[in-house]
C-alpha cells in the first residue's frame, strides 16, 4: 500500500528528500512487508527545519486567534475524514490492533478539540503594584520554538498532543517522530495541518539516524522548549543536555505501574481490569499494569480468574476484528522481553501460562510467585508477560508499589472507594486510579509522572503551562520620586 509523502521530510512548507546517504526501509511489524523508504536527514536539514520555524515563528504568533482556532477545525476535520485510512495504516505502520488504533484516533482528536480553547487563553492580566500610579502587567507569550520527539508505541497521540499544544500558543514546532512509525507519527500530522491552511514554517517534520545526528536536535541553539516522550534512560541524557543549554523540557518517561487488588476487591472485576491493563496493546504502553500486587487472602482465586481471561484473548493478525494481542515492534523488543522472563523464571517466579513466539508476535505469559526484586519487577516490560506479586496486606502492598523508581500510573481495587481512595493518596505516582486499571488520559486532565517517570504535564490548562511563558510589564503613569 502506497502512502502520499511517505517518503518526504516536510521543511518550510515544501515536501523534500533529506540530505543524509542514509534510506531508511519502514516495515510492517507483523508481516515485514514495506511501507516506504525514506532519505533521512542530517543536521543541514535539522538547521534547515529550526530556521523554517524561526522564521515563521513571530508572524504566526501575531495571526488573529479566531484564524488559528479554524486552523485547527479544518485539521480535525481532515482527520475525520480521512479517519479509516489512519487507522489502517495504524495497524500496518505500528501493529496496533483495530480497538487500539481507534481509540488513538479518536484520543488525537479530542486533543485537537481541547487545543482549540488555548489561543483565547494567551491574554495580558492588570495586577496591583504597591508603587503609587504603577501598573503591571504579566503576559502569557509563547516560548517561541519547540523541538518535539515522539515515541512509536502511541505516535500519533503523543506526538500531536505536543504539536498542537505547542501551535495552539502560538510556537512553531520542528517535529522528530520515531522512524519506525514516521508516517503516522508525523507525515499524517503535517498532513492534516497543511490540508487546515496552516502557514508554512510553522510545523516541520524530519526523520533521523541517531547514529548521524546524535544529540544534535536537542543540542541545537533555536528550540526553547524540547518535549520528549519515550524510555527514561532516554529522558535523562536528554534532559541533561537540554538543561545545560537553558532549555526547558517535558518528560514523559518509562512507567513501572501498580496495580494494587486489596482483600475486599472484587476479584472478577479486578482480574477483566487487570488483563486488559497488562496487554493492551502487547503491553506496549508507559501506562500499562506492570506489577499486579494482591493480597495473600485472595491470591489463588485471582490467579485463576485472571487466567481464565487471558485464555480468551485472541492473539496474531492485528487486521482481524477480534485480535487483542498483535506484534511487538520490532525482533529487538522480542529479545528484551524473553531475557526478562527467564531471569525472572531463574530467580523463581513461576510459569502459569507460557507464551509462544511467532515472528514478533508474543502470545501472553503469566508469572506468579513473584516478588519485588525479580527481573519482572523491577524493570517495565514492554511485552505481554503480567507479573502477579503476592503481600501479606495493605501495608506491604502500599510499599510494595512504592518500591520503585517509576512513579507514572498506578491503580487499586477495593470493595470501599473510601479505603481505596485511601490507599491510593499513599502511592508515589503522578496518576493512579481506584477500581479501573491504569491506562487512562483525558485531554483536559494532567498526564505525567514522578520520580524517573518525567517532568512536566500535559493536558488541558497544563499543556497549556508548560508550552507558554509569562512577561511583566509594568507601566508607570505618573512621574515617581527618586533621592536624587
Amino acid at each position: 500500500m502506497k502512502y502520499a509523502n511517505s517518503n518526504k521530510l516536510y521543511i518550510g512548507g515544501v515536501w523534500k528528500d533529506g540530505q543524509s546517504e542514509k534510506l531508511y526501509e519502514n516495515t510492517n511489524p507483523y508481516n515485514g512487508e514495506v511501507l516506504s523508504t525514506i532519505k533521512l536527514a542530517n543536521k543541514r536539514d535539522i538547521d534547515d527545519a529550526y530556521n523554517a520555524a524561526s522564521q515563521a515563528q513571530k508572524a504566526w504568533q501575531q495571526v488573529d486567534n479566531a484564524e488559528k482556532v479554524a486552523i485547527f477545525e479544518k485539521a480535525i476535520a481532515h482527520m475525520e475524514s480521512r479517519f479509516e485510512d489512519i487507522v489502517r495504516l495504524m495497524i500496518e505502520e505500528s501493529g496496533s490492533s483495530i480497538a487500539k488504533a481507534n481509540a488513538e484516533v479518536w484520543g488525537t482528536i479530542a486533543i485537537l478539540r481541547d487545543a482549540i480553547t488555548y489561543p483565547d487563553k494567551m491574554q495580558t492580566e492588570i495586577y496591583h503594584s504597591v508603587i503609587p500610579d504603577k501598573e503591571n502587567r504579566v503576559s502569557r507569550l509563547p516560548l517561541g520554538v519547540v523541538g518535539v520527539i515522539a515515541p512509536w508505541n502511541f505516535p500519533l497521540v503523543l506526538a500531536m498532543r505536543s504539536v498542537a499544544g505547542a501551535i495552539a500558543t502560538g510556537n512553531t514546532v520542528v517535529l522528530k517522530p520515531d522512524s519506525q512509525t514516521y508516517i503516522i507519527g508525523g507525515s499524517f500530522i503535517v498532513e492534516a495541518f497543511e490540508a487546515a491552511g496552516l502557514p508554512k514554517g510553522v510545523l516541520n517534520l524530519v526523520v533521523t539516524d541517531l547514529e548521524e545526528v546524535g544529540d544534535y536536535f536537542v543540542e541545537h541553539p533555536i528550540p526553547r522548549l524540547i518535549s520528549f516522550t519515550g524510555s527514561t534512560a532516554a529522558g535523562k541524557h536528554i534532559g541533561t543536555i537540554a538543561t545545560q543549554n537553558l532549555k526547558k523540557v517535558i518528560l514523559e518517561l518509562g512507567g513501572n505501574n501498580a496495580f494494587i487488588v486489596l482483600d475486599d476487591a472484587d476479584i472478577e472485576q479486578a482480574a477483566s481490569a487487570g488483563a486488559f491493563g497488562r496487554f493492551f496493546h502487547q503491553g506496549q504502553i508507559c501506562l500499562s499494569v506492570n506489577r499486579i500486587i494482591v493480597d495473600r487472602k485472595i491470591y489463588p482465586q485471582y490467579v485463576e480468574a485472571f487466567k481464565e481471561k487471558v485464555q480468551k484473548m485472541k492473539v496474531g493478525d492485528p487486521r482481524e476484528e477480534e485480535t487483542f494481542i498483535g506484534p511487538l515492534i520490532n525482533r529487538k523488543q522480542v529479545d528484551k522481553v524473553l531475557e526478562l522472563v527467564q531471569r525472572s523464571v531463574s530467580e523463581g517466579a513461576k510459569v502459569e501460562i507460557e507464551g509462544k513466539v511467532e515472528g514478533n508476535v508474543i502470545s501472553p505469559f503469566v508469572l506468579t510467585d513473584v516478588t519485588p526484586e525479580m527481573a519482572v519487577s523491577q524493570n517495565e516490560v514492554f511485552g505481554p508477560v503480567a507479573s502477579i506479586i503476592p503481600v501479606d496486606n495493605e501495608e506491604e502492598a502500599i510499599k510494595v508499589a512504592n518500591a520503585s523508581i517509576f512513579g507514572l500510573s498506578g491503580a487499586v481495587f477495593s470493595g470501599s472507594l473510601d479505603r481505596g481512595i485511601r490507599v491510593a493518596d499513599q502511592i508515589h505516582t503522578g496518576m493512579i486510579h481506584v477500581n479501573d486499571q491504569t491506562i487512562n488520559q483525558e485531554p483536559h486532565i494532567p498526564f505525567g509522572g514522578e520520580k524517573s517517570s518525567g517532568l512536566g504535564r500535559f493536558g488541558g490548562e497544563f499543556s497549556f503551562e508548560e508550552f507558554t511563558t509569562v512577561k511583566w510589564t509594568s507601566v508607570q503613569k505618573q512621574p515617581r520620586p527618586f533621592p536624587f
